[in-house]
């Protein structure tokens, strides 16, 4: 897709349904809307085969072409594997170099914090989620 999708809820929402319309995709309950004439919201849960599921929620400014606020969490079955936000921690610096994109991650993940070059709030996160993901099915 040459245009970006956060200029609009339009393109934003097309480029989610395209996205999400693959094989290792089995069920999809994200829904993109708008919360003003310029800023929307995409909230929901995506199901991969072999029990992947991402829970995502996501604020936008369509004026902007950005992402306002992000929250990424993936879990196989039951079990939350990780999570992305943007909650800065800008006494932590080990985070800096990606400030404030990071990722949760075991062992103790609500502490255990490690940069996410991949975050974006200029560029949809989407894509590279759901490629991670398809990564993990792959490997187990």
């Amino acid at each position: 897709m040459s245009e970006n999708p956060l200029q609009s809820l339009v393109a934003y929402s097309r480029f989610v349904a395209e996205l999400l319309d693959r094989p290792t995709v089995q069920r999809s309950t994200v829904a993109v809307w708008s919360a003003s004439p310029y800023t929307g919201i995409a909230e929901g849960e995506v199901l991969f085969l072999r029990g992947f599921r991402l829970r995502l929620r996501e604020e936008l400014d369509f004026n902007a072409c950005l992402i306002t606020s992000y929250g990424y969490e993936v879990y196989e079955g039951d079990e939350r594997l990780y999570w992305y936000d943007d909650f800065p921690h800008p006494h932590d610096p080990v985070l800096a170099v990606t400030f404030p994109h990071h990722k949760h991650v075991p062992p103790d993940i609500r502490r255990n914090r490690v940069p996410a070059p991949e975050m974006s709030f200029t560029s949809p996160n989407l894509l590279r989620l759901t490629q991670e993901i398809e990564e993990l099915a792959v490997d187990k």
